[in-house]
This record gives C-alpha cells, structure tokens and sequence, in this order.
C-alpha cells in the first residue's frame, strides 16, 4: 500500500511539472505571437490593433532616440507618423528567446526590415530586447529597447 501511495505522488508530482512546462512554453509562444501581430498590425496600417499590444506605462529606447520615449500616446503617434509616411513596411524576427518570471516576460532577438520611408528605400538590421507585462491574462509591451547593426553598405 505504501508504494501505491509514493507511486500516486510521484505521478502527480510529474504531471504537475508537465504541465507547468508546457503552461510556460504556452506562455512565450503567446509573448512571441503578439510581436508578430504588432508587427503585422505595422504592415496593414491597423494602429488600433498595434495599440492594443502597448502598454500605458510604456517606454523605449528607439535606436534613433537620443532619450528615453515615455508613454503609450508618445508611442502611438510616433508608430502613426512612420506608419503615415512608409509603404510597405516588413520586418522579420531572427533567433527569437523568450523568458518568463511570473507577469514579467521577455524576448531577445535579432530583427530585418525593410520598406520605403518618403519615398526613400531602407533595409535595417539590429537587436532589439521587449519586456512584455501580463494583465488580465494578455501579454502587453512595457518597454522596447532597439540598437541598428551595420548593414552591408556600412561596412564597404
């Protein structure tokens, strides 16, 4: 009966740590997801929808900006404007990694864009680092911090 018992526990025990593994790996799929989705929100000119990812409190680290960007309005209007005056906008996520500390997770990764600002083309490259924030069970961005690599024409 004793070994039943330690057996029975030992299975909850593992199951219970499955779970938990597969609930973190569900949650940065889901961080990761909503990076696409503000990105492909950037694409289709859809700022409500890129909005809705933003946190109130956010702020970043742009790799233009010279201080600290501070709020979700002052973010808006700045994706509006570059919105506004490019067509068409892609970027691509490269070797993408996820951690996850209870409400707080982040993503580091390595990015590619390219599309015409004012009628002037532009391909970028950098690495970039999202601290997401979990309310009312969606992942939201609080912070962005964003340094340009040298493109290939940089280095000629």
């Amino acid at each position: 009966m004793q070994q039943r018992i330690t057996l029975l526990i030992l299975t909850i025990l593992f199951i219970s740590c499955e779970q938990k593994k597969l609930s973190t790996n569900q949650e940065k799929e889901q961080i990761k997801s909503t990076l696409i989705d503000m990105w492909d929100a950037i694409e289709k000119g859809d700022i409500d929808r890129y909005a809705s990812h933003v946190h109130e409190n956010f702020t970043q680290f742009g790799e233009y900006d010279s201080v600290l960007r501070s709020g979700k309005a002052a973010e808006i209007k700045g994706i509006k404007d570059w919105i506004d005056s490019s067509t068409p906008i892609h970027t691509e996520m490269h070797d993408p990694q996820v951690t996850i500390n209870g409400k707080m997770g982040y993503i580091t990764y390595y990015w590619s864009d390219a599309g015409s600002t004012n009628g002037k083309p532009f391909a970028t490259r950098g690495k970039s680092t999202r601290i997401f924030l979990k309310e009312q069970g969606t992942w939201r961005c609080i912070h962005g911090h964003y340094t340009l690599l040298p493109t290939d024409e940089d280095s000629d």
